[in-house]
């Protein structure tokens, strides 16, 4: 039986399909208030529950010289204000352990990034904040494996766990194997896919790329396996982003897509 997972009034795990959302990496703070602002009124329309995503810090970026984002202190001010502006759930990435209890101060969840997902230290402080932990899947790791990740956030007394799945390494490139969903949702947490990360195709070069194309059929899968939340990042002009414009989804394609999601988990559950 999937454990029922609370962010705020959003349910995991009973059934619905909740969005994690928004630019890969904070850009400035009218940006995120604008997308924020932009998704919300999407989600709000379909009756989507909405989680806002942002980084603060992208600290596994390919090259040196890319754009990491504003830090921790400015990025936390810019999750904080979104929060109480729209009075919605924020959600960000933690990469050290030390940044897990400042962090938590003013998000509803912490982020474990895919390669980070064996991070023992980092994992217990994240645990250790009582927060909601959402840990993405190692492309290196089986699914089945990710019962271990989460046993460690559970030492600390801290259940509140959702999985989430973005692609598995295949030589130099990504495959998607939809059996992991249910494969990781027998854990008994929630899972949620990752349509955008999925799409990725790293490679030799400085910049990550990816098939933006193929977002909607993965996310009609995943939504068709029976996944219990979407995460998608989400851009009003991709191609200018600055971390991840291969994959990120256009903001003006949004709705249209979601109301394809919806009628196939509609038909899903009944």
């Amino acid at each position: 039986m999937t454990k029922q997972v609370l962010v705020q009034k959003i349910k995991y795990g009973d059934g619905g399909l909740p969005l994690i959302g928004g630019p890969c990496v904070i850009e400035s703070r009218d940006h995120s208030l604008r997308m924020a602002h932009s998704i919300l009124a999407i989600t709000e329309s379909l009756g989507i529950p909405f989680i806002f995503k942002s980084s603060f810090d992208k600290a596994n970026r390919s090259a040196s010289g890319s754009f990491r984002g504003p830090a921790i202190d400015e990025g936390l001010k810019i999750l904080s204000d979104i929060k109480s502006e729209l009075g919605i759930p924020v959600l960000t990435d933690v990469h050290l352990p030390d940044q897990c209890e400042v962090v938590s101060e003013v998000v509803d969840v912490l982020q474990i990034p895919a390669f980070l997902c064996r991070q023992t230290d980092l994992l217990l402080a994240a645990g250790k904040t009582g927060k909601v932990v959402n840990i993405k899947k190692g492309q290196f790791l089986a699914p089945a494996k990710m019962k271990h990740a989460a046993d460690k956030v559970v030492k600390t007394g801290n259940d509140n766990i959702l999985l989430t799945e973005r692609g598995s390494s295949f030589g130099y490139g990504l495959v998607t194997d939809m059996t992991s969903i249910p494969i990781m949702q027998e854990t008994g947490y929630p899972v949620v896919f990752d349509a955008t990360h999925s799409a990725q195709v790293p490679g030799g070069e400085a910049i990550t790329g990816g098939k933006r194309e193929m977002i909607p059929i993965l996310a009609k899968a995943a939504v068709a396996a029976g996944c219990d939340g979407l995460f998608m990042e989400i851009h009003d002009n991709p191609s200018e982003a600055k971390s991840d414009a291969a994959t990120q989804w256009p903001l003006e394609k949004l709705q249209p897509l979601l109301e394809k999601l919806i009628k196939i988990h509609e038909a899903v559950k009944s």
